[in-house]
């Protein structure tokens, strides 16, 4: 890409992540989970873009669907917030073997669970992850899926040579895949400093979260590309659409809850 979409790049999500970190570390944490709830709906909006016949009234049926489904797990499984992250597990299985089958046309069934069992369990992670663990492991969380991607994006825009999923999405490469896992083992490593927690937990968790964000990755790619699309949305230029930069965070964030559940050294 040249210097100048480069630039695009890093102003467009500096303009995106400094309101957002206003509002995770300087608003009560209610506020985030709100304001994660609009980025979920946003999602919901492109979502229903990949269904076979697109209207706005059935875009805005579909956000009142995933609207109503966020409300429904806010009030009744906040507080099963771990078995909700492991039917995102499920989901996500499914999807990587539908990745593997692809060029297989997704049916629209698959099309209507699918955006909900991305942006719901989701959302429900991030939020949790802010109420209970707090602003800075949200922050971290963030921080870790962003090092991947970039990492992804440099390494496979200057060594990438073997195509990761060519069916699905040509641009990425193994050689990417790899400069995220690095990138994110480097931002895991600062953390388990930051945090005080051992070293081996966060890096593992850490690797394992940035292999299933590829997963979600891939997952918006193949329904883009099923329904002819480049990218989801516009909002965000040089970004896409909000699912797009969100795509990496709905896959690894249920992981990530998990991850903490288990651990005995977070508290």
């Amino acid at each position: 890409m040249p210097v100048e979409g480069v630039r695009q790049r890093l102003i467009t999500a500096l303009l995106a992540v400094i309101p957002l970190i206003g509002v995770v570390f300087l608003l009560p944490r209610t506020y985030g989970a709100v304001l994660l709830a609009l980025m979920a709906l946003g999602g919901a909006w492109e979502w229903a873009g990949f269904f076979q016949t697109v209207s706005n009234a059935r875009r805005a049926a579909y956000v009142v669907l995933i609207g109503i489904g966020l409300g429904v797990v806010w009030v009744t499984a906040f507080d099963f917030v771990l078995p909700v992250s492991w039917v995102a597990m499920g989901w996500w299985l499914i999807a990587f073997i539908w990745l593997l089958r692809f060029p297989t046309p997704v049916p629209t069934w698959l099309v209507l669970i699918g955006g909900m069992f991305v942006l719901i369990p989701g959302w429900l992670a991030l939020a949790a992850l802010h109420i209970v663990r707090g602003p800075q492991w949200l922050a971290f969380f963030f921080v870790l899926i962003a090092a991947a991607d970039s990492g992804a994006y440099f390494a496979g825009k200057g060594i990438g040579q073997t195509r990761l999923a060519p069916n699905v999405s040509p641009g990425k490469t193994w050689e990417g895949a790899g400069g995220g896992l690095v990138f994110g083992s480097g931002i895991a490593a600062l953390g388990a400093v930051w945090f005080g927690v051992p070293l081996v937990f966060l890096v593992s968790l850490s690797l394992a979260v940035c292999l299933l964000s590829i997963v979600g990755d891939l997952t918006i790619s193949m329904f883009k590309r099923n329904a002819g699309l480049k990218d989801s949305g516009g909002l965000f230029p040089g970004h896409g659409g909000v699912l797009d930069r969100i795509d990496s965070i709905s896959a690894g964030a249920p992981l990530f809850v998990i991850g903490l559940g288990w651990s005995q050294h977070i508290t």
